[in-house]
Parts: C-alpha cells; sequence; structure tokens
C-alpha cells in the first residue's frame, strides 16, 4: 500500500477502490467507517492498513447505518468524513440517508455506493442514481479509476460548499478496474493524535422534529437550485464529436461507447455527450445537445434514470426527435462493448459484422460446465450443516443469510431455503415457526448477526417464536475479506479479546437456551443439538446455538497456523459415498469405485475421519 501514501504529483497503478482512497487522503479526510460489502470493501481495508500513518480513523461499523450515522456527526463537527457500501448497504443506511440530506454537514462528507450489476456478489442488481434523485443530494459517477481519483476530490469540495453529503456512485467495473492515476501531492499529517472538529449546540436544525423538518425540507430544495446550476457548469459534463445521431451516457457506459464507435469506424461521426455529475442532471444542458442532434440513443446499465429524464426534458423542450434506449440497451445485468456496438449498429442502421455475436447473459446456454459456488475445504460451517441435517433433517424449514453460509445452498448440502436481506433469516424463522408446523432451523453468521440479527432475535423471543438460530461464528467477517468485528477474537492483526460475546447478547435478548459448540467436535455437537431438538418440542421460544470454530483461511493466511496433519482414505473404503453425499468436501474425489482425498485441498480438519473410519490421518514432518 505504499503507492497510496508515498507516491507524489506522479502517476500510479491503482486499483479503482484505491485511487478512491487516495482522494479521500489528498482530501484532508478525518474518519471513514463502512461494513465491508463487495464490491466496495477495498476502500475501507486499505484506509484501515493506513490508519496509523496517516492519522485517519477508520472504522469497520456494524452496518451501513451506524457507519453513515457516525460519519455525519463526524461531519457535522467540521471534521471531513467518508462512508462506503455496496448498493444494498445504502438501504439499510437509507433511513439515515435520507433525513441527513435535510440537516446537512458541515465539512465535506462523501458516500460512496458501489452498485453490482450482473450480481456479481449480491442478491439484486438495484439501481442507486435513484436514491440521488429521491433525497435530493448531488451524485458523481466516474468512469475510470482515474475518474474516481478526481471525482471524489470534488465530491468533498461540493458537499463542503453546499452543506450537504455527496454520493459517488460506482459500480463493479469502476470499483475493481485497475488503470493509472495521476495523483496529487499528500503529506501525512505531523500530528496525528485523532479527529480535530468541534460541535456547535443548534437543536432548531440537529433535532429534526415537524416543526424543523419542514423549514429543512425547503431549504433543501433551494439547495438543489442551486445545485442545479453547479450541474450546469460542472467540468464533469462534456460534449465531443460531431454529427446528427447523438449518444448520452455516463459511469462505465462511457467506456463501452467510444470502444463501440472506433469499432464501427464512427467516432467522427457521432455526437456524445458524457455526464459525471447525474444528479441534478443539466437539463439545459441536454436541451442544447437535443437541439443539435437529429436522434439520440441513450446508453446506460440497469434503470432507464438518464432515459426518463431524457425524454421528460425533450418534451419540455419540444423537440421532436427520436429518442431510444431500452429497446435497444439491455435493463438486466452489465454492459460489454459487443452489446453496445450492436445496439448502436442497429439504432443508426450502420453495417457491421461482427467477428462474434454478443451473447447476453440471459441467453446463455445452460450446458456450459458449472462452477457452482462451494464452502472451502474444512470450512466449519459446512461441518455445521451436516451436523443440523443429521438431527433436524431435510423436511426442516431453513432460512439462511448474507455471508460465506449461502454456499450452503447448493446440493448435496441444501440447507438454505430462504433468503431476502442481511438479517432476515432470524425475523423469517420467526415467521415460518407461526405459520406451519415444521421444525425451523436458521443460519446467520457472527459478523451478519450484529449487522442486523439481533433486533429479530428479540422481536422472536419477545413473541415466543419457536425456531432454532444457529449463530455460525468463525471469529470474522470471512466473505468479504476476513474484516474484524466486535464480537471477533481473532482481527487481522492476530488474537484479541472480544469486545461483546454473542452468547451474552443472545441471553439478554431473550433466548431461551443459548448453547456454544465447536462443530469440529461432531459426535459432541450432535448430542446437543438433539437436546436443543428435543426442548424445542415441549416448550416455544428462541434458541440459540454458538458455532464457534475460526476461519481456516483466516488462520492459515493470517495468523499462520501450521498444519500438522493430512488425511487420506485407506483400502477398507467400501465405496459407499456417504462422505460425498453428506459431508461433499471439495478434498473428496471419486477415483475408480473408491474415494479419495486431494492432499493439495486438505487442511486436517479431522471432521471426514469421525465420520469415516476408513479415512486415516498422516502426521506432517
Amino acid at each position: 500500500m505504499r503507492e497510496l501514501t508515498s507516491f507524489q504529483n506522479s502517476a500510479v497503478f491503482m486499483l479503482g477502490n484505491e485511487a478512491i482512497v487516495r482522494a479521500a487522503l489528498e482530501s484532508g479526510v478525518q474518519f471513514v467507517s463502512a461494513y465491508p460489502g463487495t464490491p466496495s470493501s477495498e476502500i475501507i481495508d486499505r484506509m484501515y492498513e493506513i490508519r496509523r500513518e496517516t492519522g485517519v480513523r477508520v472504522e469497520y461499523a456494524t452496518n451501513e447505518k451506524v457507519s453513515m450515522e457516525t460519519a455525519a456527526a463526524v461531519a457535522t463537527c467540521g471534521a471531513r468524513s467518508l462512508c462506503s457500501m455496496k448498493h444494498v448497504g445504502l438501504n439499510v443506511a437509507a433511513d439515515a440517508f435520507m433525513t441527513l440530506a435535510y440537516v446537512g454537514v458541515k465539512a465535506g462528507m462523501v458516500i460512496v455506493t458501489a452498485d453490482d450489476p450482473s450480481l456479481h456478489s449480491s442478491q439484486n442488481e438495484q439501481d442507486n442514481r435513484f436514491y440521488a434523485r429521491m433525497a435530493l443530494v448531488p451524485m458523481l459517477e466516474p468512469a475510470t479509476p482515474q475518474e474516481a481519483y478526481i471525482m471524489t476530490k470534488a465530491a468533498f469540495d461540493l458537499s463542503e460548499r453546499y452543506g450537504v453529503p455527496c454520493i459517488v456512485r460506482t459500480t463493479t467495473r469502476v470499483n475493481h478496474a485497475r488503470g493509472i492515476v495521476r495523483v496529487g501531492d499528500y503529506q501525512p499529517p505531523q500530528d496525528t493524535l485523532g479527529i480535530k472538529g468541534s460541535f456547535v449546540k443548534d437543536p432548531f436544525r440537529y433535532v429534526v422534529v415537524p416543526m424543523v423538518g419542514r423549514r429543512l425540507r425547503m431549504e433543501l430544495l433551494k439547495r438543489l437550485e442551486k445545485l442545479e446550476e453547479e450541474t450546469e457548469l460542472s467540468p464533469f459534463q462534456s460534449v465531443k464529436g460531431d454529427g446528427k445521431l447523438g449518444i448520452i451516457t455516463s459511469g462505465i457506459s462511457v467506456l463501452y461507447v467510444e470502444d463501440a464507435l472506433r469499432d464501427l469506424n464512427m467516432i467522427d461521426r457521432v455526437k456524445i455527450l458524457k455526464l459525471g455529475m447525474t444528479f441534478p442532471l443539466p437539463k439545459s444542458l441536454i436541451k442544447n445537445f437535443l437541439k443539435t442532434v437529429e436522434s439520440v440513443l441513450i446508453v446506460e446499465e440497469l434503470e432507464p434514470y438518464l432515459e426518463e429524464a431524457v425524454r421528460a426534458i425533450a418534451q419540455e423542450a419540444g423537440w421532436m426527435g427520436k429518442i431510444a434506449g431500452k429497446d435497444y440497451i439491455p435493463r438486466a445485468f452489465e454492459l460489454n462493448v459487443p452489446l453496445v456496438r450492436t445496439a448502436i449498429s442497429k439504432f443508426c442502421n450502420a453495417p457491421y459484422k461482427p467477428r462474434y455475436e454478443a451473447i447476453p447473459a440471459d441467453t446463455l446456454p445452460s450446458d456450459l460446465p458449472q462452477r457452482p459456488p462451494n464452502l472451502c475445504p474444512g470450512c466449519p460451517h459446512r461441518t455445521t450443516y451436516y451436523e443440523v441435517k443429521t438431527v433436524f433433517g431435510q423436511e426442516a424449514i431453513y432460512p439462511t443469510d448474507i455471508g460465506c453460509y449461502t454456499l450452503g445452498l447448493l446440493p448435496p448440502l441444501s440447507m438454505a431455503d430462504f433468503l431476502i436481506c442481511m438479517g432476515s433469516s432470524v425475523s423469517t424463522a420467526g415467521g415460518f415457526s407461526i405459520a406451519q408446523d415444521k421444525p425451523v432451523v436458521a443460519f446467520i453468521g457472527d459478523s451478519t448477526f450484529l449487522h442486523a440479527g439481533i433486533p429479530g432475535l428479540i422481536n422472536s423471543a419477545f413473541h415466543n417464536h419457536r425456531f432454532l438460530l444457529v449463530i455460525l461464528d468463525n471469529y470474522t467477517t470471512a466473505m468479504t475479506g476476513h474484516q474484524p468485528h466486535p464480537a471477533a477474537s481473532m482481527t487481522r492483526e492476530g488474537l484479541c479479546e472480544p469486545k461483546v460475546k454473542i452468547e451474552e447478547i443472545a441471553k439478554a435478548s431473550g433466548a431461551r437456551r443459548v448453547e456454544i459448540v465447536n462443530p469440529i467436535q461432531v459426535k459432541k455437537t450432535i448430542d446437543v443439538l438433539k437436546s436443543v431438538y428435543e426442548d424445542l418440542g415441549k416448550d416455544a421460544g428462541v434458541y440459540v446455538v454458538i458455532s464457534r470454530s475460526p476461519c481456516p483461511l483466516l488462520e492459515r493466511r493470517v495468523i499462520k497456523k501450521p498444519q500438522k496433519v493430512f488425511f487420506q482414505v485407506d483400502e477398507s473404503c467400501d465405496g459407499c459415498g456417504r462422505c460425498l453425499e453428506e459431508l461433499a468436501c471439495p478434498a473428496f474425489y471419486r477415483e475408480n469405485s473408491r474415494v479419495q482425498i486431494n492432499r493439495l485441498f486438505c487442511i486436517g480438519c479431522t471432521v471426514c475421519a469421525q465420520i469415516c473410519r476408513s479415512v486415516k490421518p498422516v502426521r506432517l514432518s
């Protein structure tokens, strides 16, 4: 991470998320908070890694709402702050976000929200541009790592000048793209003793009771009028090219358009309006652009956010040209150059014979080789699933949650029956328990439990719902890169005492019974689960089993725990395949009629040896 702090006024090869970090540092950010979520996680991770040398206070928050509220308080005290999140994280933070737009900030506050077209690692592909329009806060949309850098700096300035948080809306291809970024000057502060700010009491501004909210609403609308003037002159809006065919685009789609036009030899025959500040939209600029063309194609990913606005602006201006958008550009999933090239070719009747046809993601043939997502070899979650299924069977209802354990969805594990969002496993388990008669076992991870699971547990305990909640505690936020959380005793820097204990939270939340098991001890865990199952049949209530075992990847990569044994199958294997069908560790494979263990995959967890007598350990020298 040396390039984030040491390079001065030079060109650096950076990830888009790293460019945002560097820009925040140069902008004098004093506080950064986030709950990790792909594709935004590297922002908080890089900030955390350099926090000591930069003096920036960096906090992994328990959820996005908490991160935004904390960052808002810091910005209200006159210190610049940043919070980042994946797109669905803004749903969690929306309650705070909407009113924060009213209250405003004293120093610059940037909200990075990273959309995930094509759902590479998300449960939906919502378009967060609408959040800016709903909250009436300015929004910038970078297309490259260089623009992510420039726009983040501009966002701090914009936020501070207008006293309102500013959104930097990215997408996966911008967050995770690498490119040359020309950075400016940055000198870490000599004094790194914390945030320097002050809070001036003004309850009739900061306490949003209805009478205050009504006045702030009017101030928000007046601020919007000034922002509408700002966006007309923004350096991030640009027009280039010439011709009677126009294209309006923004974000990563800008690059697809430029590449497609080069392929079509039309780069000089099309006029492009590139929008970098996409809320508020520059109405006058768009009107003037329309007057210079006869038809316009809107190229944008996901929803017709720009298209609908341009149609309204055209109608207001009395422009009678042709407007096209989603009738040529797919509404679902990511765009790419072939898709955009095909759309432009059809829209302007430009003959083009592609070397290969673009294949929309929703028309991919179903017989392609599958690479299903899978839990890692030796993952304790897999063992927990095996143990729970052994006791509760396949007929039980298994609500699950966001995290590694979602990977229990596919056969042969098949331990995920319902999932909608972070924390939903607990609340929906309560609903399932009162709506049908089968046993209900909900799964949630340790970090997710702290993020959004606790309110559901309190609610279900209060209403005496009847289900088992299994908290899969692997000491870390594993899926997003092993970030720490308040109940993690193993951080990226080694072992430490957890600040909160999940078992105490569960008891205080009203759980009828709380047990802690180590899933690697198979027989002991199954015995506890049988006992809980028996109690569950007698009395209603929420029963909690904390299945606690560290993530093996964390142990090996972070604290360098050595492996002592690996396992192999001896000659007594009768080829029954139970290990493949019930445990399904990726280290197993079948060779002829016998099951074998891939030595390179085996991490020596011992679980398979507890299930099958044909599996024997081999000590490593």
